[in-house]
């Protein structure tokens, strides 16, 4: 799928899907493999992930403004993973696009999913005892944003930022 800086895409499905394999292949938006993968099962976890998020941030060259942009939606997507979805894993690409380079993340869970995104996006929704920022928030500090969710088997979501030219 191509995608443009700054858009967001959502899909949701509230039946199964007919594939038995609930997790993705774990390829990038050009059929790439992941730099890395890494699993989301456990506070620690979460913490090396910001750690590996700001040190490939710093190695594309983001500034220190959109590094913690980055590591703060990273966070708040790994700490869903966990919470929400039972924990998953997520894989890292570096991506490049129109002499552009960029970070993308795509967080993978096998739990209950989402029954309505618009909601969970909006800014004050929470199912358990957060703010209610997580997700939107996260949105809000991407350049590009794509959730899709299936009832009883999961959640996908993916970010990217994009080095500025």
């Amino acid at each position: 799928m191509s995608t443009i800086p700054g858009k967001t895409t959502w899909v949701a499905a509230l039946s199964s899907s007919t594939n038995s394999d609930k997790t993705p292949d774990p390829t990038g938006p050009d059929g790439q493999p992941p730099d890395e993968i890494m699993p989301v099962r456990s506070d620690e976890q979460i913490v090396r992930l910001r750690r590996l998020v700001r040190e490939k941030a710093v190695a594309q060259g983001l500034s220190l403004i959109d590094q913690t942009k980055f590591v703060t939606a990273a966070s708040e997507l790994a700490r869903n993973t966990l919470i929400y979805g039972g924990g998953g894993d997520v894989h890292l690409y570096t991506v490049r696009r129109n002499g552009r380079v960029g970070l993308r993340l795509e967080f993978v869970d096998n739990g209950p999913g989402i029954a309505d995104i618009p909601r969970a996006l909006a800014d004050g929704y929470t199912s358990g005892n957060g703010l209610g920022l997580g997700l939107g928030g996260a949105k809000r500090l991407c350049d590009e944003f794509e959730i899709r969710s299936v009832l009883g088997e999961g959640t996908h979501v993916s970010v990217t930022k994009w080095k500025p030219f």
